[in-house]
């Protein structure tokens, strides 16, 4: 446990006192938002960012401890394990100083130097090597033996040997690393054969992605995330070949100092081996190593990238509880409409053919204000796909008693959902086109409840999702959207089961036990019921409780992020200021007179407290801001509409590290790259924009071969 703290201590700002009740809580099965929630005191008041870095450097102790013991074992079998090299194990702290010290002992294939030893060359390679010796053909005539034919043939396994030594001391493959880290450039050259043959195939496409890499060059430790990725899917596609470069004969000159010692004929012999172990064995490895690594580094800036936006987008503004018609657009097979209520119940289907081949407007026109007025409709939700600009255009024209607000909905992801088993056990009986309309008008009610029904790699917010590593990802997005869900709590008497299993301490089967409980015996009054689920046992209640919320229940505090563990608390307090619980919340003169000091305790202190104090000011309030309205420009239909100069209202649909995207209201998406995203340096572009941020642009170029259009955005 020492050894942990001690690890975490060193690659963290947190204290060991934080860092070792953060850890004990850990191992107490207690969730990050709870741990960051209601654990401040014990934390030292750490995020969940801090405590999740905690939990990502426990895992990477616990990986290097493991692989400790693997390697260990197969040393002690081996017969070659010392205390010495026991001890340097044991003290080794990153995984690739362990792996270069078990390189001399791990089992290979067969080598040019274990041939070389077998044949009784390794004495003669041990003589070449203290470069004492000058004749070494002499040397070599005293090897000669069935194996070994002349000298020449006893100098080249001697080589082998030494090269093998070379490559696999430490310090020597340290040298190159630094080298490689510093100076290495990644090269790619076009595969012409796959060009030329893509020109009248469907993947002429994808050679004009990747046009801009089919002769590139640059730095390997500064090349940007999206680009290595490019580069590496351009090459896993075959339209390119990629090599990394190094000036070699300056790192062999570097070699050459650190491992020759004298001029004489072993001397050159050592020369000969230092340049076959680098070239055949040094280089190849830690090349690969280098892209490995920089992979490594380019899959974390990416994963951060989708993570941030993935976050951004469930935490979207919400319309909230109302009366919504939403149209899943379409022009040959009609526009699905659907009327759902204000709890996101389905009331009717319907499908409508407003726009070519049958234009039937007249009788769409009449279907729409009929369902608007019939189900007292406050918002129509239109999905952003295809008929997405006529669609609008033509709701924009009916007529309806009352005023109706009209949206735009991002529906990435939506068919995926209308596909699932979570859709078909919500709508057995309607079809995929229905429950994609209904998706639809969810987002626009609530999108964290609707988006986290889908698989997050399926919204479209990410920077080369597919590529890469795809553990390290669904890791980053569940904590994504387990964070988002806990920070704005759930509503137990009407959340699905999906949204439920990402509470603190449920999970899906508890989620579904909570459904089916609630579908016997009516929605929970009091969070105490809650124990009443199947298999819910304290350690559940107690993650979970506090982002549980009961609307309308027997308790006002069941709907705040208060926990229950501190209910009594708030009685004392309310008892001590001479009112009651019910009327100390949302009293703000109240709650402000009141001397914290006098209720810290060992149990909880002053952030605590403080957090109480202003649940208490506005129980439940959701952090979210709220939906507005938004109308791109009526001119603006296809690409061939967008001219150089244009001011254009749009709506930042992805950000990547090199600009954000921008939907003007057309199927291609314009990019605001980093250097128009603002007349002074931006460092993060998350700091200028978010996504689904309505903003103003200024086309600056349209390729409409390449379909794409570069913009700048307006202050």
């Amino acid at each position: 446990m020492l050894q942990l703290i001690q690890f975490i201590n060193q690659r963290t700002q947190s204290s060991q006192k934080s860092i070792e009740n953060t850890i004990e809580l850990l191992n107490e099965d207690c969730t990050i938002p709870f741990i960051a929630r209601y654990r401040k005191e014990k934390t030292g008041n750490l995020d969940e960012v801090e405590i999740g870095l905690i939990v990502q450097l426990k895992e990477q102790f616990e990986a290097l401890e493991k692989r400790k013991l693997t390697i260990l074992k197969a040393l002690e079998e081996q017969n070659v394990l010392t205390s010495e090299l026991k001890a340097k194990i044991e003290k080794t702290e990153d995984l690739t100083t362990l792996e270069d010290i078990y390189l001399p002992y791990k089992k290979k294939r067969k080598t040019k130097a274990e041939t070389a030893r077998k044949n009784g060359l390794e004495s003669l390679a041990k003589i070449i090597m203290a470069q004492r010796a000058n004749d070494v053909e002499g040397l070599a005539s005293k090897y000669i033996n069935n194996e070994v034919e002349n000298e020449e043939k006893a100098l080249e396994g001697a080589r082998h040997i030494i090269a093998e030594w070379i490559n696999e001391r430490t310090d020597i493959r340290n040298l190159i690393r630094k080298q490689l880290e510093r100076f290495a450039s990644i090269t790619t050259k076009v595969v012409k054969s796959k060009v030329d043959a893509s020109a009248s195939l469907s993947t002429n496409e994808k050679a004009l992605k990747f046009k801009d890499y089919f002769d590139w060059s640059e730095n390997l430790n500064r090349i940007p995330s999206h680009r290595l990725l490019a580069i590496l899917r351009a090459e896993s596609e075959g339209f390119i070949r990629v090599k990394i470069e190094v000036d070699n004969e300056n790192v062999l000159e570097k070699l050459d100092r650190k491992l020759i010692q004298s001029s004489n004929e072993c001397g050159a012999e050592v020369q000969l081996a230092i340049d076959d172990a680098y070239k055949r064995l040094l280089l190849p490895s830690l090349t690969t190593e280098a892209i490995k690594n920089a992979k490594e580094k380019a899959d974390a800036a990416a994963i951060l990238v989708f993570a941030k936006n993935l976050e951004q987008l469930l935490l979207g503004a919400p319309l909230g509880e109302k009366s919504i018609l939403a149209l899943d657009p379409g022009f040959r097979t009609g526009c699905k409409v659907v009327c759902l209520n204000a709890q996101g119940e389905l009331l009717h289907n319907d499908t409508i053919f407003p726009h070519a081949p049958q234009n039937k407007t007249s009788e769409a026109r009449y279907t729409i204000e009929h369902l608007v007025n019939k189900y007292t409709i406050e918002a129509i939700s239109i999905g952003n796909g295809t008929a997405s600009r006529e669609t609008e255009r033509f709701v924009k024209n009916c007529s309806f008693k009352n005023p109706v607000e009209i949206f735009v909905v991002n529906e990435a992801g939506a068919s995926i959902y209308s596909a699932s088993k979570i859709a078909r056990d919500e709508f057995p009986n309607k079809d995929v086109t229905v429950r994609g309309a209904v998706s639809i008008g969810r987002r626009l009610a609530d999108p964290l409840a609707e988006l986290v029904k889908i698989d997050a790699k399926s919204i479209g917010v990410g920077q080369y999702q597919h590529d890469v590593d795809q553990t390290k990802l669904n890791k980053s997005l569940d904590t994504v959207v387990e964070h988002c869900v806990n920070k704005v709590g759930v509503n137990i008497n009407t959340a699905s089961a999906p949204l439920l299993s990402y509470v603190s301490g449920i999970g899906p089967k508890l989620a579904e036990n909570i459904v089916n409980y609630r579908n016997e015996n009516g929605v929970f009054k009091t969070r105490s019921e809650i124990k009443k689920v199947a298999r819910l046992g304290g350690k559940a209640f107690e993650q979970s409780a506090g982002f549980l919320r009961i609307k309308n229940g027997t308790n006002p505090l069941d709907d705040s992020s208060v926990h229950p563990e501190r209910y009594a608390l708030i009685k004392k307090i309310a008892k001590d200021v001479n009112t009651k619980t019910e009327e100390l919340i949302g009293n703000t003169k109240v709650l402000k007179e009141i001397k914290l000091q006098n209720y810290v305790t060992d149990s909880y202190g002053l952030p605590t407290l403080q957090d109480i104090i202003k649940e208490l000011e506005k129980p439940g309030l959701d952090p979210r801001e709220k939906a507005k309205a938004f109308s791109f420009d009526e001119n603006i239909k296809t690409i061939d509409d967008v001219r150089i100069g244009m001011v254009l209202p749009g709506i930042v649909n992805n950000i990547t590290n090199f600009g954000c995207f921008v939907d003007i209201g057309i199927k291609e998406s314009g990019l605001i790259h980093i250097s128009n995203m603002s007349d002074t340096f931006v460092k993060d572009i998350n700091e200028h924009v978010s996504l689904q941020q309505q903003v103003t642009v200024k086309v600056l170029e349209v390729d409409v071969a390449r379909k794409r259009i570069q913009l700048k955005k307006e202050n």
